[in-house]
């Protein structure tokens, strides 16, 4: 693994805020002032490859970057806010009700968060 490799799975691990390319690249950047853009997106790619971080993809939003340790999150359908949620492991759960062996699952609950909530109500939506 590259040095650059290294601190990059190194920063994804160390952050619960499911960080972008952008701001892995800009915290990268304290230690590797002259690293490029280009090369924080081969090495985030090449991680998620090899399953040692977690991409987390939701429509009209960037994607962003997690560990791999088991578990869910919610995603408020109006601002993009992405939180942990620890619902266990539905693993066997989903393999009864789809009839099949399922290898991995990535289960994300669509909410408005307080903030949005409360912004829709003031609004009178």
């Amino acid at each position: 693994m590259t040095k650059y490799a290294t601190k990059i799975l190194e920063i994804v691990e160390s952050s619960h805020s499911h960080m972008t390319a952008d701001q892995i690249f800009d915290a990268l950047r304290r230690t590797y002032p002259t690293v490029a853009l280009a090369t924080v997106y081969n090495n985030l790619n090449r991680l998620w490859q090899e399953e040692k971080i977690h991409k987390v993809s939701v429509e009209g939003m960037p994607d962003r970057y997690d560990r791999v340790e088991r578990h869910d999150h919610l995603v408020c359908k109006k601002c993009g806010r992405l939180l942990d949620v620890d619902l266990g492991d539905l693993t066997a759960q989903l393999e009864r009700a789809a009839g099949l062996s399922i290898l991995s699952y990535d289960l994300k609950l669509i909410y408005l968060c307080d903030e949005c909530r409360s912004d829709t109500e003031q609004k009178g939506m």
